[in-house]
């Protein structure tokens, strides 16, 4: 698949790694780089070679600098609010993903950067990325699920902060507020990244996927959330991984997962 604005690599061991590249702007989210991740993620999703996702950006300045303000000029209002259900569009799609999606921070994750990072299943950062929401500062609010995914991450008090102030964090404060799994050196983001994908990828990828769908269930009610899971519960009992992961176990043996 050829894109202009994002690099796409599959290796032999079935990680996909998206690269956002577009490094002069430190890889701003502007509207074609968005489709063509919305493409990408696609790709990643119906190829059955693929096991997981590594997303990250070209370049050591930055993840995702942003949206590119460049195409805000003389935007209306309506205009506008297709934009931003745009990028939710696609941002949703990559948080449904039944498969692992690790964002691997090389450097700036601010707007849209930084929404496109908790729309992954999980966030590993290099020691000197930072994350931010500054759309106060150009007189807006996160229009790609910030406002809604923050205060899921790390907690209102600590979103209403982010949001109101505009105020950037670095990566150990992310750490520590739940906004990041993991920091290391930036030497070892690609293989802590991959590393995450891969212990995922040698589960049961059913119980996986099923996990993934119970996990965005923790935003309904608690009743509801709980019928949810049980519901997955009683799925996964059907499957075939579940019979070879009961028998591997009583039978203290490595289980062989069919990904049925």
């Amino acid at each position: 698949m050829d894109f202009q604005t994002l690099l796409y690599d599959v290796d032999a061991d079935g990680v996909a790694t998206i690269t956002l590249n577009r490094p002069d702007a430190l890889n701003a989210l502007n509207r074609q780089l968005v489709g063509e991740l919305g493409q990408a993620m696609r790709a990643a999703k119906s190829d059955p070679a693929v096991r997981g996702v590594v997303l990250t950006g070209s370049g050591e300045k930055a993840f995702a600098a942003g949206a590119d303000i460049s195409e805000f000029a003389g935007m209306e209002p309506l205009e506008a609010h297709r934009f931003a259900l745009r990028g939710q569009a696609v941002f949703n799609a990559i948080e449904q993903m039944p498969k692992p999606v690790v964002a691997a921070v090389n450097g700036f994750a601010l707007g849209g950067g930084c929404e496109l990072a908790m729309a992954c299943h999980l966030r590993v950062a290099s020691e000197s990325a930072q994350f931010g929401q500054p759309e106060v500062n150009l007189g807006l609010i996160a229009g790609f699920g910030g406002t809604q995914r923050l205060p899921r991450l790390v907690g209102h008090g600590i979103a209403a902060e982010m949001l109101l102030t505009g105020d950037r964090i670095p990566a150990e404060r992310a750490e520590r507020v739940g906004l990041v799994n993991k920091v290391v050196p930036a030497g070892e983001l690609a293989e802590a990244a991959k590393a995450f994908v891969m212990t995922i990828a040698s589960k049961a990828p059913v119980a996986v996927a099923m996990s993934l769908q119970a996990l965005r269930a923790a935003d309904l009610p608690l009743p509801q959330g709980l019928q949810q899971e049980a519901a997955l519960f009683g799925q996964c009992v059907a499957t075939e991984d579940f019979a070879e992961g009961v028998g591997a176990f009583l039978n203290r043996q490595k289980p062989e997962f069919q990904g049925r």
